[in-house]
């Protein structure tokens, strides 16, 4: 009698590392030898995942520099330069932000518990990668709230340089916030199939992180020049 054989599926365990490995136990396939097997990180490469996301910052950040190069220029050859208090909403928008930071990180630690096989359903990591979405879309609130306050005060984006610099530069963040929210989803996404890499994963949290940063920095330049 013909035995049919099937070949069994090939996996790429440098580019597809995914969260179950095919002995049964969780874990990134590119964490450790695992069985005997020579670590795959000796042969790594950086994925594009991990490359593009550089890129992507180096050029966000290339944005705003170019932007506060515009205001300090603005400023200082301006006669109608008009001076005005930040919302104070803006400094409860920041903690929030920090706040988001600190949940995904929590769910970062908890996502890499599961993968090496510790399931604690208790410690979904599902939870701590939406209030990570919800604070992000809080804090995008947030600035909608302070450009309100902005206009009951009469200030517009073309009401005078600096308040158009501090619509831009505001709007732009929160643009690029929104942008991140957008990789937190894809992020809640695969892990719901089980699909999740750690690249994705890596360049979701730096992409965000990159973002509280670019915020406080914001927030100091039109503290000092508004």
């Amino acid at each position: 009698m013909a035995t049919t054989v099937h070949e069994p599926p090939k996996i790429d365990e440098q580019h597809s590392p995914g969260l179950t490995d095919g002995s049964g136990n969780a874990g990134w396939r590119d964490l450790g030898p695992g069985d005997g097997r020579v670590r795959v990180g000796q042969q790594y490469s950086p994925p594009p995942s991990s490359t593009g996301i550089w890129v992507g910052l180096a050029a966000i950040s290339m944005t705003f520099a170019a932007l506060t190069s515009a205001l300090v220029v603005r400023k200082g050859g301006s006669l109608d330069w008009r001076h005005f208090s930040l919302p104070s909403i803006l400094y409860l928008n920041t903690l929030v932000l920090f706040a988001s930071s600190f949940t995904l990180e929590v769910a970062r630690k908890k996502i890499a518990s599961f993968m090496k096989g510790q399931r604690d359903v208790t410690a979904n990591p599902n939870r701590w990668l939406y209030a990570t979405l919800a604070l992000g879309l809080l804090f995008v609130g947030g600035q909608y709230l302070a450009w309100r306050q902005l206009s009951t005060q009469g200030l517009y984006l073309a009401t005078n340089p600096s308040s158009s610099f501090f619509y831009v530069l505001t709007a732009a963040h929160a643009l690029h916030v929104l942008g991140g929210l957008g990789g937190l989803v894809r992020v809640i996404g695969k892990l719901d199939h089980l699909t999740l890499r750690r690249s994705t994963l890596d360049a979701t949290s730096r992409y965000w992180h990159f973002m509280d940063v670019l915020w406080l920095y914001l927030l100091l330049l039109l503290w000092m020049k508004l």
